[in-house]
Formats: C-alpha cells, sequence, structure tokens
C-alpha cells in the first residue's frame, strides 16, 4: 500500500514530509518521492528504493519550501523505477496517488491523441495530465479538479499541488484512505 503525505503551513515541509513518510514506511514500498512549491514553482525529487536514497538526492538538491507532497510508491503500474516514482508532473499539476485508476488506459489514449507526452508507465500520470488540461479550460482548480475526478473510475487517493495556486493541496479519496 502507498503513503501520501501533504504539508502546508509555516515552517520546512520537507523534512516533515520524510519523517512522515518515514512513519508510513511499514506499509512496504519501492520507491519514494516529494514535490514542493519553490519560488512560485514546482520542483520534484524522487528515488527507486527506500527513503534513504530519496534522502540523498534531497542532500545533493535540497528543497526549501513551505508546502509539499510526498508519497511511498509499491508498484501496480510500471515497474519500480526512478521515472515511475511519484510524484508525477505534467504542465503545472504535480500529484500523487494511492489506488489504481480502472479506466487509466482509454484515458491516456485521448490524452495521446490530443498530442500529450508521457514519461512514466503508471497510472497516476494519465491523472496529472487529464487535470491540466482541465485547469487549461477552466481556469479554475476546484472545477477542473471535480470534472476530473468525475472520469476517473477505481479506488484511489489523491493529493494534488498547482503551480500559481501558493498555499493550496488538493485532497480526493474513493474507496481509498486519505487522512
Amino acid at each position: 500500500m502507498c503513503g501520501i503525505i501533504g504539508v502546508t503551513g509555516v515552517g520546512p515541509a520537507v523534512p516533515r514530509l520524510i519523517d512522515s513518510l518515514k512513519r508510513l514506511e511499514y506499509r512496504g514500498y519501492d520507491s519514494a518521492g516529494v514535490a514542493a512549491l519553490v519560488d512560485g514553482k514546482i520542483e520534484r525529487r524522487r528515488a527507486k528504493g527506500k527513503i534513504r536514497e530519496l534522502e540523498a538526492v534531497l542532500a545533493a538538491e535540497p528543497l526549501t519550501a513551505t508546502i509539499g507532497i510526498g508519497h511511498t510508491r509499491w508498484a501496480t503500474h510500471g515497474a519500480p523505477t526512478t521515472a515511475n516514482a511519484h510524484p508525477h508532473k505534467a504542465g503545472r499539476v504535480t500529484l500523487v496517488h494511492n489506488g489504481i485508476i480502472e479506466n487509466f488506459a482509454e484515458l491516456k489514449a485521448e490524452l495521446i491523441a490530443e498530442g500529450h507526452a508521457f514519461e512514466s508507465q503508471t497510472d497516476t500520470e494519465v491523472v496529472a495530465h487529464l487535470l491540466d488540461s482541465e485547469l487549461a479550460k477552466t481556469h479554475d482548480p476546484l472545477v477542473a479538479f471535480k470534472t476530473v475526478l468525475d472520469r476517473l473510475t477505481g479506488a484511489y487517493a489523491l493529493a494534488v499541488l498547482i503551480e500559481g495556486e501558493d498555499g493550496l493541496i488538493l485532497g480526493a479519496r474513493r474507496g481509498s484512505p486519505l487522512v
């Protein structure tokens, strides 16, 4: 089972994300990653393997932010690789996901036909592209998010950051826990 964490507030977010992900290690995972809103842009750090691998990446490329999301992944779609590790990014959208998007193949085919290019083999990246596409149409994060959620089938939990939406973490769940 994957682990998802989101942090916003005063003080450094990344150490709190890492500490929280460590508390979820008992669930088992094959990769880990974090994303943070740094000076108006979302930056990601991901690693195959244990959280200590992610900590090594962060030591080499630190993130300083007060808002971020983190994830530990247990592969369901795509092999355990850094490219398949969460968070996934498409345009302004970066997100983490637990669960299975049952209709991801149809949604991905639709997005590819519209010109989207994918970096991973995951169902999660499809949701990021779908949300970025809806944001371009609606310019309203909540409306776009609801539209995307209505199109997803399966059980999932999501946490989302959007560039240009400082202080906002969107979250949703259907059949998967999100506390």
